[in-house]
């Protein structure tokens, strides 16, 4: 049997190190998020030089309307959501993430057509509605118990991250982590969900994307809030009822702080 020159001997030690080396130095870091923008239109202002990405969470819950007679305008009277951490599912983070952008983009879509809103609703009452079949929560507990989400073609539950809802003076809240995070909000810019955005199951049409700035009395660090890629939402309208009115609705929420400070991530 011939014998390996020592020559050839170093050169394929040689090549074996080179592997083992790159196969730890060369893994290819994770892809910094970017915050959706819609093609061909005007969007929502970028975060400014200096933030920092927290969170990306699903949102998941109904929009809530009240119209005060017949042919009226409807008012926004705020919101109430379950929050889901989908942070690390955006592409090209760890082993867990989506394979594709398509696939992240389509995750609010995806949850609201294939499983029920996770609030406690009111069914047992439909005076008052604009849309007998379109409940509202509970009023006095709407919020189910603080649980992961499993929805179609993600491998694992997606954990339970927080809530969404409008305090008793109609500002929009974020409580994030049992409340180490709570974020109170003022809307800042808003623009035009996409003309192809998803009218969710009920047919009325996406809501806004929005930026919305942290409050004064704010805990936790965040400074600005983002709600992009809706689902679902828009009101029912004023043609053939008044009273209150309630859409299922989906949106991820991107959530900024200032960079170099110490704010709670998960």
């Amino acid at each position: 049997m011939p014998t390996s020159s020592p020559w050839r001997l170093l050169l394929l030690l040689s090549s074996a190190l080179t592997l083992g080396i790159c196969s730890e130095s060369c893994t290819p870091r994770p892809v910094p998020p970017t915050l959706p923008q819609i093609e061909h239109a005007h969007n929502l202002p970028q975060p400014p030089t200096g933030s920092e990405l927290l969170h990306i969470a699903l949102g998941f819950g109904i929009q809530n309307y009240t119209c005060s007679h017949i042919g009226a305008s409807p008012s926004s009277t705020g919101a109430l959501a379950m929050l889901y951490d989908i942070t690390a599912l955006y592409p090209g983070q760890t082993h867990e993430s989506l394979p594709r952008k398509e696939d992240w983009d389509g995750l609010p879509r995806r949850a609201i057509w294939s499983h029920r809103v996770p609030l406690n609703l009111n069914y047992s009452s439909t005076d008052g509605r604009v849309e007998p079949t379109s409940p509202g929560a509970s009023l006095t507990e709407p919020f189910p118990a603080d649980e992961p989400l499993r929805i179609w073609g993600v491998k694992k539950p997606i954990p339970f991250l927080g809530h969404h809802l409008f305090t008793a003076a109609g500002t929009a809240d974020f409580v994030l982590r049992g409340g180490e995070t709570n974020v109170l909000c003022d809307k800042l810019a808003a623009v035009d969900a996409p003309v192809d955005a998803d009218r969710g199951p009920q047919g009325t049409g996406a809501v806004a994307w929005l930026q919305l700035g942290a409050k004064p009395g704010s805990v936790g660090g965040v400074k600005y809030v983002y709600r992009v890629l809706t689902s679902g939402g828009a009101t029912h309208g004023c043609g053939k009822a008044a009273g209150q009115d309630s859409t299922v609705y989906t949106a991820m929420y991107w959530f900024f702080g200032q960079r170099g400070q110490n704010v709670p991530r998960g």
